[in-house]
């Protein structure tokens, strides 16, 4: 992965690892053990989707440009639609509280979306190929007489 795609993970992942912190604390205190398991689930599994999802569509970005903004599209609408599987999968689980689950995966998948796209706001990409001090200026070929 290139630094600037580094960058961008770290900057989204960082914000999101802090809120999943803060959401298993106030989980812990409003339902115990078991609250805070299903908020350290349910930040992981934001993490993990949508880490592995930026890594795919910047590897898109690289390989296939012209399909970037689709691949985008389709990419965070999979996304959303897993994270809701994964609410309902474990919607009667007894081995943490799904409630506490829940709220994190959306509260973690809000601070990925927004630390992301400020990332990228921030970011200094090049759109336009800077030209070379050394390039060879192109003779002019109506001046030669």
């Amino acid at each position: 992965m290139p630094s600037n795609d580094v960058r961008t993970l770290l900057q989204a992942a960082v914000p999101t690892a802090v809120a999943g912190a803060v959401a298993a604390a106030i989980s812990a205190g409003v339902a115990g053990g078991k609250g805070a398991l299903g908020a350290v689930v349910a930040a992981i599994v934001v993490i993990l989707f949508m880490g592995i999802g930026l890594g795919v569509l910047q590897r898109t970005a690289r390989s296939l440009p012209q399909l970037f903004q689709a691949m985008g599209l389709m990419l965070y609408t999979t996304q959303l639609l897993l994270l809701f599987i994964f609410v309902a999968a474990f919607k009667n689980t007894t081995m943490f509280n799904p409630k506490a689950f829940a709220i994190t995966l959306v509260a973690t998948t809000l601070v990925w979306i927004g630390a992301q796209a400020r990332a990228h706001m921030k970011a200094k990409i090049l759109y336009v190929e800077p030209e070379s001090d050394k390039a060879e200026k192109p003779e002019n070929a109506g001046s030669k007489s």
